[in-house]
């Protein structure tokens, strides 16, 4: 028998880049880890693959480049709703809104205003989307609506615009009132409406645009477990458990900006029973999805993993074990949440992976420990980094604390972080793996882990020094930095099992959000000392 609750997964592709090649692609996967729907990417839509032939046949024209494109969409989507329907998995589509064909905004002269769900046309036309998506695919199960961004690196026959994506009144009110009435009480579908860069972070915003809509047991609110993006030290969201639409909330399974699954990277127990760093909250808090079904289990609709992805370029595995564990134990628990996470990795330990049962403590600790050598490594328990510093297969310029309690502390948990690391490396070699796959790959994960730390952790003491305007310890990690670099560059070699590295020369999304590559800066600092000899 299905969950009553959401139990949701998708693999989020990097936009523009070849997709991933994961077992998660395939619903029977999902069915047997506990899965009972499977969302589909941005760029597996349903709105990319209408014709809006019954609007305007000269939108996408018989033979047209454009028609040939909607037509292969529309081909593909069929073939993974029968994979769907014979697994028992329903259908999702996560879509950005407001996304139209170029010629239709063309055509109809919209340019300016297609982005308003107010403006008269484009409600108009955001029905009838609704109406093609759906007579055209009836087995979606319910579309998954953003609005925080608009990526259209695989759309090149669209165009998509949102206005005023935060303000209640002009956009989110308007747009989810009307989804609710054409999706929900028209058609009888799911709508599940992301708040994230939109009313994922002020709490009035949150409320005003929930007492607005009517509830509808058709319509969820998406709501990330923690407020932006995926990042240890974030706060806890301060809208779950809010207002009166049930919500379902969203779990990243391999950190876009925490190795990917690279290294081991244990994230279930802190979003199931609560991470170390929210334990600074006032107790009357929800702080954990825990704390969320016990307080207010009737606003709790479910989880959304998404098992791979976010972000863009590497680094990428061979291997999903790290993944796999972060969503099967997050699946497992939402279709059962009185079960404690402890007993759940427990199953995955020795039901899922094959470990003797005296192997599953030094398993779980392998995991604890990787949530703790993480946030140490990558900022501390009490955020005192930006955790921006690194992200996909780069590493940016680090600011250091300027509060001196702050600069110690930080210090010392990179410190921490390694020694952490050494431990899960030594774990790694002394579990008793399955078979001689999992085994090669959880050192050389472990290994990983370790080496690439090691760099964080000289970046950092780099960064601290000038501060300090420091000399001779600037000179003294700037050895300790190429010697780290040399040992993580080894990795391919020593271990073949081990994802693609991180690189010095990654700087495409860092220049985007003006921060300095890291390499960069300290290749600077190296001339500065060289002037100085």
């Amino acid at each position: 028998m299905k969950s009553s609750k959401l139990i949701l997964d998708m693999v989020h592709h990097n936009p523009g880049e070849a997709r991933y090649v994961s077992q998660y692609l395939n619903p029977a996967v999902l069915a047997e880890m506990g899965f009972n729907g499977k969302v589909f990417f941005l760029f597996d839509s349903p709105s990319l693959a209408i014709t809006w032939e019954s609007v305007d046949p000269q939108i996408f024209p018989p033979g047209s480049e454009g028609r040939k494109w909607v037509d292969a969409k529309a081909l593909s989507l069929r073939e993974e709703f029968r994979k769907c329907r014979e697994a028992g998995v329903d259908a999702y589509a996560m879509g950005d809104l407001i996304l139209f064909p170029k010629s239709l905004i063309e055509r109809f002269g919209i340019e300016e205003t297609f982005g308003d769900p107010q403006h008269p046309k484009t409600a108009e036309l955001l029905r009838l989307m609704v109406d093609q998506i759906f007579t055209e695919f009836p087995d979606f199960a319910g579309l998954v609506v953003r609005i925080g961004e608009t990526y259209l690196e695989d759309a090149p026959h669209h165009k998509g615009s949102i206005l005023n994506k935060t303000d209640a009144e002009k956009t989110i009110i308007p747009l989810m009132q009307l989804l609710r009435e054409e999706i929900c009480v028209k058609r009888g579908k799911k709508l599940l409406f992301r708040t994230w860069l939109a009313f994922d972070r002020d709490l009035e915003r949150y409320k005003k645009i929930s007492a607005a809509i009517e509830p509808h047991p058709l319509l969820t609110i998406g709501v990330k477990h923690c407020e932006d993006d995926f990042h240890r030290t974030n706060e806890f969201s301060k809208v779950i458990g809010e207002g009166r639409h049930p919500q379902v909330i969203e779990v990243q399974c391999a950190r876009e900006y925490e190795g990917k699954g690279a290294y081991p990277n244990y994230i279930a127990h802190g979003v199931i029973e609560g991470f170390e760093e929210h334990m600074f909250m006032p107790p009357e808090k929800i702080r954990s999805l825990r704390d969320f079904v016990e307080r207010k289990p009737e606003l709790f609709a479910g989880i959304w993993t998404w098992s791979r992805g976010g972000g863009w370029e590497g680094p990428f595995i061979g291997n999903e074990l790290w993944c796999d564990v972060n969503t099967w134990v997050m699946a497992q628990w939402a279709n059962n949440p009185a079960e404690s996470e402890e007993s759940i990795l427990h199953r995955y330990a020795v039901n899922r992976l094959g470990l003797a049962e005296d192997e599953s403590p030094l398993f779980r600790r392998l995991c604890l420990a990787s949530a703790e050598a993480v946030v140490r490594g990558r900022n501390s328990t009490h955020g005192d980094m930006d955790p921006w510093w690194s992200r996909d297969s780069g590493i940016a310029w680090p600011a250091t604390p300027e509060d001196p309690v702050a600069r110690a502390r930080n210090l010392a948990q990179k410190d921490e972080a390694i020694a952490l690391w050494k431990e899960i490396v030594d774990l790694s070699r002394k579990i008793a793996w399955p078979d001689e796959e999992t085994r090669k790959f959880a050192i050389a994960s472990a290994e990983y882990g370790l080496r690439l730390f090691a760099i964080y952790r000289t970046v950092v003491h780099i960064s601290d020094a000038e501060a300090r305007g420091d000399d001779a310890d600037l000179a003294r990690w700037l050895a300790e930095y190429d010697a780290a670099w040399t040992h993580y560059n080894a990795l391919p070699v020593e271990y073949l099992e081990a994802g693609t590295l991180y690189t010095q020369a990654h700087d495409r999304w860092f220049e985007w959000m003006g921060i300095e590559n890291a390499h960069v800066h300290i290749t600077k600092l190296r001339e500065g000392l060289a002037a100085k000899a």
